[in-house]
């Protein structure tokens, strides 16, 4: 089958659009699932609507009407994406998995109680003629989990069963996915990845800049221990796993109080060099007290991209005889791995195989809306008995930043 993805991450950056085809081999009951990243491209949101996400993100208070403008405008432009991808690749998709734009993730006492993505999906159905898979956290959430993240998900069937690997996805927010003996996960967020880097520089730009490019403003920066010490402080960090969080809780707030506490303002090379070291200390002192036998981290997501992250990453690991490795050794798009979990969980919920972020909880995740034709679910699954990702054949299919 052919599933078209989308998602947007905390940091609203653009959107991930992939065309993704499922087959199965092997058993009929509980196959092998091979995926194959067929079309791929991040479009860019309008810089007002963009605006307006992050403003919302960020507390600004909306009325019941700007906010139903709002998901309507993202569905909007979510449903423009779907077209370009299916107008761009020829590919006419069986399901869209639309993850939305998440606004706000709620925890309180370490407990989720709820979830907000944005982006109508009846928008998307229409612009597609496909039915929309999208809510896919919140019947996690209602059985007791967290919600998220998703990601460990995905890993548990790709690497199967372990206990000297982890993978790491550092999108807005870093979470973390072990791997266990018997093929399941504990998954949880560290804590800011690149949210709160990029929120300062598009700060300190006046928002001519959205995030530091290459790692350049890092590198000609240095560290500030003391502001170091008091981001060190965040009690997120000491919270217990599995656990979860997002922008709404590592606001640029953190920051300011930061450099309070220690007494200085920072010059903004400064500033990103203390950022970016606190993701990789959190990074890694998460994995020393969760996974001690880890011996090898694999690393996904935007921040692959920032050399300096990358740098501090495996300097801090390196410390406790972890080698850090990227997901495209592993044949996988550093950019677009997200994308590819969207696609594998949108298969199972297709095929009505629930799905579990903590053990002793497994439900099927998300809300079908159909599309104009309505849709027929195919027989279900009892499961998917391992997961690989091939490489796409040369089918004039592409893959544009």
């Amino acid at each position: 089958m052919i599933i078209l993805s989308l998602q947007s991450g905390t940091s609203a950056d653009g959107i991930d659009v992939a065309l993704v085809e499922a087959t199965t081999s092997g058993d009929p009951v509980t196959p092998e699932l091979t995926i194959v990243s067929r079309w791929s491209r991040t479009l860019d949101w309008a810089p007002e609507l963009r605006a307006r996400i992050l403003a919302y993100a960020d507390g600004e208070s909306l009325d019941a009407g700007a906010h139903t403008a709002l998901t309507t405008a993202i569905g909007h432009g979510f449903a423009a994406a779907a077209a370009t991808a299916i107008s761009d690749s020829g590919l006419a998709p069986d399901l869209v998995v639309s993850h939305g734009q998440t606004v706000f993730h709620w925890v309180e006492d370490g407990r989720a109680r709820g979830t907000l993505q944005l982006g109508e999906p009846a928008w998307i159905a229409e612009a597609t003629d496909a039915p929309v898979l999208s809510n896919l956290r919140a019947a996690d959430i209602a059985a007791g989990g967290q919600g998220a993240p998703l990601m460990g998900l995905f890993d548990a069937a790709f690497f199967g069963p372990a206990v000297d690997v982890a993978s790491l996805n550092l999108g807005g927010i870093a979470n973390l996915q072990l791997l266990r003996p018997d093929g399941s996960s504990l998954a949880f967020d560290t804590g800011p990845a690149n949210v709160l880097i990029d929120a300062t520089v598009a700060e300190h730009s006046g928002g001519a800049l959205g995030f530091d490019r290459d790692g350049a403003l890092a590198a000609a920066g240095t560290a500030h221990d003391g502001v170091l010490a008091a981001l060190l402080a965040h009690p997120y960090l000491r919270q217990a796993v599995p656990k979860s969080t997002g922008r709404e809780t590592f606001t640029l707030a953190v920051v300011r109080d930061a450099e309070a506490t220690a007494g200085v303002r920072l010059e903004l090379p400064d500033l990103i060099a203390t950022l970016t070291r606190f993701t990789a200390l959190t990074v890694a002192d998460a994995l020393r007290r969760t996974g001690p036998d880890v011996r090898t981290v694999v690393a996904s997501g935007g921040g692959v991209l920032n050399p300096s992250l990358i740098r501090e990453l495996s300097d801090v690991l390196a410390r406790d005889g972890v080698s850090l490795r990227t997901s495209d050794e592993f044949g996988i798009d550093p950019e677009f791995k997200e994308s590819l979990l969207f696609a594998f969980l949108g298969f199972c919920s297709w095929h009505r195989i629930p799905v579990s972020l903590v053990q002793g909880i497994a439900r099927i995740a998300g809300t079908i809306s159909p599309g104009p034709r309505g849709f027929t679910l195919p027989a279900p699954l009892n499961g998917i008995s391992r997961l690989s990702v091939a490489a796409a054949p040369n089918t004039g299919a592409h893959h544009a930043d």
